[in-house]
C-alpha cells in the first residue's frame, strides 16, 4: 500500500560533509575549508498557504490599509486632532482670493474666527459636522511664504482664472511646489459668471485641457455659490492625504499666536512664546527647533493653554449656537486669555537637552588636524628667509634633492603662493588669459572683437536694444562662451609659456586608470574639514534615529501648546507682525551640526542660462534654506567622481556643499538670485547622502599635436615648451582623441618636442592628450540668511534663444 504522502526530512536530519573536490572546487568552497554551516531551527515549519488562505490574507491587509486611511481622515480636523490647515494659493493675478474666502466663511451652522493682523486668515468651526478648518491665504508672488506654508499644510487650494488658468508667476510657483513636494490639493475657479454662455463653455474646455497636462486626474471645482463652497469643503475633508517624508518624521507647527519677551541684557534678543498645534510627531522640549528662515534655537519649557479653536461652546467664550455666521477676532499676541490658567506641560532638562554646537573645536592635544596661527606662520617665514635661500622646486622634492639644484644666477624670488583649492576662475580661462596677455596688440583687439560677437533671435523688436550693453549682459555672454568651449573641448587647457608646467600643475597627478587607481579619502584634507562632523556609518545612524522617533516623550500630535524659544532675535517677531508665516520644525539628533552634504539634482527645463561651479546659489533643502557655493560632479557608482565645470542640462549631477546635517529623504531646490532681486529656479532634486569622504576629482587635459609620424612613434610638439617639463611628466600615460594609447620615450631638443611611442600609427589630424587629476573641496560659504525675493515676473528683455559664435 502506497504511503499517504512523500517523506520530508526535518531540521534535525544528518548532513554529511561534501567532497572537497581538490583544486577544481570553487572559491567559496576553498574558503569554507570543509566547514558546515549551522542549520537553522525555525519556530514553526514553513508551509505554503492555500488558495483560500491567500485570499483571506489579502483581504485582511486591504482592510487594514483602508481602516488606517479612514482613521487618518477622521482624526484630521476633529476635536482630538489639529485643525485641517488649508493654504489658499492664487495662481493668477486675476484670481479673486478675497471673494473665495468670503464664500468659504458663509457656511450654515458654522462659527468663523478671523485672525487679526493676518490678512485672509480665519478659522471655520462646524460643530454639526464635528470639523474645524483653518484657512491661510498666501500672498501672490511671495515665494518664501508659499513654500513655507506648503511645508506644513494639510491641503492646498489653488485658485485659477476662468479664462487663462495660471500666468507665468503661477507656473513658477507650481514648479517650485512640485519640486518641494506637493501635499493634497484641490483646484477651484472663482468667477467667470460674467462671460457669455458660449465663451464660458469654450473657456471651461480650454482650462480642462490645460489642467489635464499639469494635474492629471484632478477635479475642477467652480466656486461662485454657497453650495459650491460646501462641496469643496466636503472634498477637502474626504480626500486622501498625501504625505511628505521630511515633515512626517519631525514635529512641526504653524504659529497661531506669538509673543516676544525681551531679555534683561538686551531688547534685541529675548524669549519667543509661539502657540500652535503640534503636527507630524511628538514634540520634546529637550530637542532643538528650527524657525524656517531664522535659524536653530533651544526651548526652555512647553505650556498647555486652553484650545482657542475648540468645538465645545463652553470653552470658546462669547459664541452662541445659531444659524448665522458669528465672526470674532483673534489677537496676534494671544492677548484674549481664557478663564482657565495656562499649565506648564514640561521644562527642559539641561542634562538631556541638545546642544547648539554646530562646528568642531579642534583640540591640539588630541592630535587632530590643527593649524598654526598667523603670527607663528610669519615668524617661521622670517626665520627661513634669514637662514636659507629660497629656491623654486617641484612639489614632492625632498630636502636632500633640493640641495643639488643649481641656481642659474637669477635673482632670488619669494616662494610662490599656492593656488587656492577652490578658485572661482576656471583654469582653462586663466591659461587663455595668460596667453592673450603675451600676444600682440592686434591679437588682443581681435579677441575683444570675438568676445562681442553674438547672434540673437529676430524676435527682438526694440531698435535701441543693442545701443547700450550692460555689464551683466557682457558677463552672461562670457559665460555662454565658456560653457560652449567646455562642451567642445572638455577639460582642455593651454600649457602656459611663462611658468613651467611642472610648477603650474604641481598639485596634479597622473592616474593609470581613473576608475581603478586608488585615492586615499583622508589625504591632504583642507583645514575646513577639522570643523565638520562625520559619521562612522551614516546609514546605520539614520536608521537608529528613525527608530527612536516613536519612543519620544512630549507633546502629542493635535495638542495646542505654547513653546518658549530662547535667545530669539526680535526680527523674528517683526517678521510675524508683518504678515509672514512663522513655521517651526523640531530637529532630529545631530541636525544642527555642520558636515558635507551631497544633493542629486537635475537642471530645471525652464532655465537655460549657464550655471558655473562655485557660484553662489540659494538652497531650499527640506525645511531649511541657505546660501552656498557648490561643486558639481558626475553621479556614478565609482569611488571617484569627475568635477563638472557647469551644470549640465542633459544629466543628473551631484552638488556638494558645507551645510547642516539633514537626514534624507528631503527635497532640494536650487535658486539663483538675479540682479533685480528675483529668484530663478535652476535645478531640483533630493538629498543623496551626508558624506565628507566623497572624492571629487578635477581633471586637466594638456593637448599636443603630432609633428612627425612614423609606424608606432611620433614627434609631438606644443604640449610642453621646455625639456624639463617633458622629463617631469614622462611617467604619465598618453592618449589620443582617436583612441590610441602611448607614453613619452624621450625629449627632443630644448623647446618641448618629445618622442612618443603608441600602440598604433597616428593620423595627422589626431590630437595627443595627457590627463592630470587633483581632488577639490567646496568652499566654506554657508550663509543661513537668504534675502526675501521680489515678486517673480518673466524676463521679457532677453530673447528666447541665443547663439554664441565660436570659431
Amino acid at each position: 500500500m502506497a504511503a499517504a504522502g512523500a517523506h520530508r526530512p526535518g531540521p534535525l536530519k544528518q548532513q554529511n560533509k561534501a567532497h572537497k573536490g581538490g583544486k577544481r572546487r570553487g572559491a567559496a568552497q576553498r574558503r569554507a575549508a570543509g566547514r558546515v554551516a549551522v542549520k537553522a531551527l525555525p519556530r514553526r515549519r514553513r508551509r505554503d498557504l492555500g488558495r483560500v488562505d491567500r485570499r483571506h490574507q489579502a483581504l485582511q491587509l486591504r482592510r487594514q490599509r483602508k481602516e488606517a486611511v479612514l482613521a487618518e481622515k477622521r482624526n484630521l480636523g476633529s476635536k482630538d486632532g489639529p485643525p485641517h490647515l488649508v493654504v489658499v494659493v492664487p495662481l493668477h493675478s486675476g484670481a479673486a482670493a478675497h471673494n473665495t474666502l468670503r464664500l468659504l466663511q458663509s457656511q450654515d451652522a458654522a462659527v468663523v474666527r478671523v485672525d487679526e493682523g493676518r490678512p485672509g486668515g480665519f478659522t471655520l468651526l462646524c460643530p454639526r459636522l464635528k470639523q474645524r478648518w483653518r484657512f491661510v491665504a498666501a500672498q501672490a508672488g511671495d515665494l518664501h511664504a508659499v513654500l513655507d506654508l506648503a511645508k506644513v499644510a494639510d491641503s492646498l487650494l489653488f485658485l485659477l482664472d476662468p479664462a487663462d488658468g495660471w500666468d507665468s508667476a503661477g507656473e513658477h510657483c507650481l514648479s517650485c511646489l512640485f519640486a518641494q513636494g506637493l501635499p493634497s490639493y484641490a483646484l477651484a475657479v472663482p468667477g467667470g459668471t460674467d462671460l457669455p454662455p458660449k465663451k464660458r463653455i469654450d473657456a471651461k474646455k480650454k482650462l480642462a485641457k490645460a489642467i489635464e497636462k499639469r494635474f492629471p486626474e484632478a477635479k475642477l471645482f467652480p466656486l461662485n455659490t454657497d453650495q459650491e463652497s460646501s462641496l469643496l469643503l466636503r472634498h477637502l475633508a474626504a480626500q486622501k492625504q498625501r504625505h511628505l517624508a521630511f515633515r512626517d518624521r519631525r514635529a512641526h507647527l504653524l504659529a497661531y499666536a506669538a509673543e516676544f519677551v525681551p531679555s534683561q541684557e538686551s531688547n534685541l534678543v529675548g524669549t519667543l512664546k509661539v502657540s500652535g498645534f503640534v503636527r507630524g510627531q511628538t514634540l520634546s522640549v529637550n530637542s532643538l527647533v528650527h524657525i524656517v528662515g531664522h535659524g536653530d534655537f533651544q526651548m526652555s519649557q512647553v505650556d498647555a493653554p486652553p484650545d482657542p479653536l475648540s468645538l465645545n461652546p463652553r470653552v470658546v467664550k462669547g459664541q452662541k449656537r445659531s444659524q448665522d455666521v458669528d465672526i470674532q477676532d483673534d489677537s496676534v499676541n494671544g492677548a484674549d486669555e481664557m478663564e482657565e490658567d495656562v499649565k506648564v506641560l514640561m521644562k527642559a532638562d539641561a542634562s538631556k537637552q541638545e546642544s547648539l554646537q554646530s562646528e568642531v573645536v579642534p583640540d591640539p592635544m588630541e592630535g587632530e588636524q590643527t593649524w598654526p596661527t598667523e603670527e607663528e606662520l610669519q615668524e617661521a617665514e622670517a626665520s627661513l628667509k634669514a637662514s636659507r635661500k629660497v629656491v623654486k622646486v617641484p612639489k614632492g622634492t625632498s630636502q636632500y634633492q633640493a640641495a643639488w639644484i643649481v641656481d642659474d644666477g637669477e635673482e632670488d624670488s619669494e616662494e610662490d603662493e599656492e593656488e587656492e583649492e577652490d578658485d572661482d576662475i576656471d583654469d582653462m580661462m586663466e591659461e587663455a588669459a595668460s596667453q592673450e596677455g603675451e600676444g600682440s596688440e592686434e591679437e588682443e583687439e581681435l579677441a575683444e572683437e570675438e568676445c562681442e560677437t553674438m547672434t540673437v533671435s529676430e524676435c527682438v523688436r526694440d531698435d535701441h536694444y543693442d545701443e547700450k550693453v550692460e555689464e551683466d549682459e557682457e558677463e552672461m555672454l562670457e559665460r555662454y562662451k565658456q560653457e560652449r568651449m567646455d562642451e567642445m573641448f572638455p577639460d582642455e587647457v593651454d600649457t602656459p609659456r611663462d611658468v613651467p608646467a611642472r610648477v603650474r600643475f604641481q598639485k596634479y597627478r597622473g592616474l593609470k586608470s581613473f576608475r581603478t587607481s586608488p585615492w586615499d579619502p583622508k589625504e591632504n584634507l583642507p583645514r575646513d574639514y577639522a570643523r565638520i562632523f562625520q559619521f562612522q556609518d551614516f546609514s546605520r545612524t539614520r536608521k537608529h534615529i528613525f527608530r527612536q522617533i516613536e519612543e519620544t516623550e512630549g507633546a502629542s500630535v493635535g495638542w495646542y501648546v505654547t513653546l518658549h524659544v530662547c535667545n530669539v532675535p526680535v526680527s523674528v517677531m517683526e517678521s510675524f507682525k508683518d504678515g509672514r508665516p512663522l513655521v517651526l520644525f523640531s530637529l532630529l539628533p545631530h541636525e544642527q551640526k555642520m558636515s558635507v552634504l551631497n544633493f542629486l539634482v537635475r537642471r530645471h527645463p525652464s532655465n537655460s542660462e549657464p550655471v558655473k561651479a562655485k557660484e553662489e546659489l540659494i538652497f531650499h533643502c527640506g525645511f531649511r534654506r541657505f546660501r552656498a557655493s557648490p561643486l558639481f560632479s558626475q553621479h556614478t557608482s565609482a569611488d571617484k567622481h569627475k568635477l563638472e565645470r557647469f551644470l549640465r542640462p542633459d544629466a543628473a549631477l551631484v552638488v556638494t556643499v558645507y551645510a547642516p546635517i539633514t537626514f534624507p529623504p528631503a527635497s532640494v531646490l536650487l535658486f539663483k538670485q538675479r540682479s533685480n532681486g528675483m529668484h530663478d529656479l535652476i535645478a531640483t532634486g533630493s538629498l543623496l547622502a551626508v558624506d565628507p569622504d566623497r572624492i571629487v576629482i578635477k581633471r586637466l587635459v594638456l593637448s599636443g599635436h603630432p609633428f612627425k609620424i612614423f609606424t608606432k612613434t611620433a614627434v609631438v610638439r606644443y604640449m610642453f615648451f621646455n625639456r624639463e617639463d617633458v622629463m617631469w611628466f614622462k611617467p604619465v600615460e598618453l592618449r589620443t582623441k582617436w583612441g590610441r594609447r602611448g607614453h613619452i620615450k624621450e625629449p627632443l631638443g630644448t623647446h618641448g618636442h618629445m618622442k612618443c611611442h603608441f600602440d598604433g600609427q597616428l593620423k595627422s589630424q589626431d590630437t595627443v592628450l595627457l590627463n592630470l587629476y587633483k581632488r577639490v573641496f567646496p568652499k566654506w560659504t554657508y550663509d543661513p540668511y537668504v534675502p526675501e525675493p521680489v515678486p517673480w515676473v518673466r524676463d521679457e528683455t532677453m530673447p528666447p534663444a541665443q547663439e554664441v559664435e565660436m570659431e
